[in-house]
């Protein structure tokens, strides 16, 4: 028999797992709150991942990143745009969706960094603006 401390929806358990074809006998592994102290540990600190750098955007106060991996499929948009707050920046289709990514604020388009038919990842820079 092996302990082993699993934990489950932030709740830590202790636990025995038993290697299959050992001789000792089979009995029912019922799941049991480990100590005070295993579960007031706090788990290490994980460092953010780094972001993917975008190839070369134009310098803009703000930036629109993608919400979802999909395909842009149109691009209404290009640098020195003028645009209004609600108006399209550009189509992503993601589970044959098509979602509009329209601009939070009225803003001058900065950059974009990205072309009609592009693969792109969540939290990709899609524009830049100011």
């Amino acid at each position: 028999m092996k302990k082993y401390n699993i934990k489950v929806n932030g709740v830590s358990y202790e636990v025995e797992v038993e290697e299959v074809g050992s001789a000792a006998a089979s009995a029912p592994i019922q799941p049991v709150p480990a100590s005070p102290a295993a579960a007031a540990k706090e788990p290490a600190p994980v460092p953010p991942a780094p972001a993917a750098a975008p190839s070369a955007p134009s310098a803009g106060a703000n930036t629109v990143t993608a919400p979802m991996p999909g395909t842009i499929v149109k691009i209404n948009v290009k640098a020195g745009d003028a645009v209004k707050k609600g108006d399209v920046f550009l189509v992503l289709e993601a589970m044959k969706m098509e979602n509009d990514i329209t601009s939070p604020a009225d803003c001058t388009i900065a950059s974009v960094n990205v072309s009609q038919g592009a693969s792109v990842s969540t939290g990709d820079i899609l524009i830049t603006y100011n």
